[in-house]
């Protein structure tokens, strides 16, 4: 166990109600046949799964694409080992004798793996609520970061800036359908341009809303086409 489980939980943010979760996810292959790798399969699929929510609930006119690159940049390698650094996780990682003698507690895809261990000790301990407390605690400044790999400019802007720079026409967007009821109108809006063979369709409560997710899907194919 490690030497002082305290003071451990104190940087986490987080006592467990069973804390031999806390010494298998400090537990390094290297250290013990009872180790924490399948606690680090288990929290890695837990941070991308917070992760991705809370980006698709923070950015509902992002593309595929922008939500691709901040997920990356948040859940990558060197973001999990900064986030271990910033919890001082290195001393306190449970290692076989070479790994300690190479300076293991030192290499960022140990730390890394140790993050995501911790995470899926914490689901195990108290579930996906206390797991998706924790992330967002001890990745709040790459969720902040995050937001600079976001784009400013709206979707429409951006698909007609890339159309100008290319010399080709402007889009048009035609309104093609005014429904529902009065209290909840639905507009259906559609557009094609030359780059993209098929007419892009959407239905949405306001026309600039459906004006703006044809040209998301617009976008997305011209990722597509690259």
């Amino acid at each position: 166990m490690v030497s002082n489980i305290t003071q451990l939980q104190r940087r986490l943010g987080y006592v467990f109600d069973d804390p031999t979760l806390l010494s298998l996810a400090l537990s390094h292959r290297s250290f013990a046949s009872a180790n924490n790798e399948r606690m680090e399969f288990l929290g890695d699929a837990i941070l991308g799964l917070v992760v991705t929510d809370y980006l698709y609930q923070q950015f509902p006119d992002a593309r595929e694409g922008e939500l691709s690159r901040m997920r990356s940049h948040i859940v990558r390698g060197e973001s999990l080992a900064e986030v271990a650094k910033q919890l001082e996780l290195g001393t306190d990682i449970l290692l076989g004798p070479g790994e300690m003698k190479s300076g293991g507690h030192r290499r960022d895809s140990i730390l890394g793996d140790t993050v995501e261990a911790l995470l899926g000790a914490v689901y195990l301990d108290k579930g996906i609520d206390a797991a998706r407390d924790r992330i967002y605690d001890w990745f709040k400044s790459l969720f902040d970061s995050a937001l600079e790999i976001k784009p400013l400019k709206d979707s429409k802007t951006t698909l007609q800036e890339w159309l100008q720079q290319r010399g080709k026409s402007l889009p048009d967007y035609k309104l093609v359908d005014t429904g529902g009821e009065a209290h909840s109108r639905l507009f259906t809006v559609s557009c094609k341009i030359d780059a993209v063979g098929q007419e892009m369709t959407a239905i949405a409560t306001s026309r600039r809303r459906a004006e703006q997710m044809v040209a998301e899907q617009l976008l997305t194919e011209l990722e597509k086409n690259k």
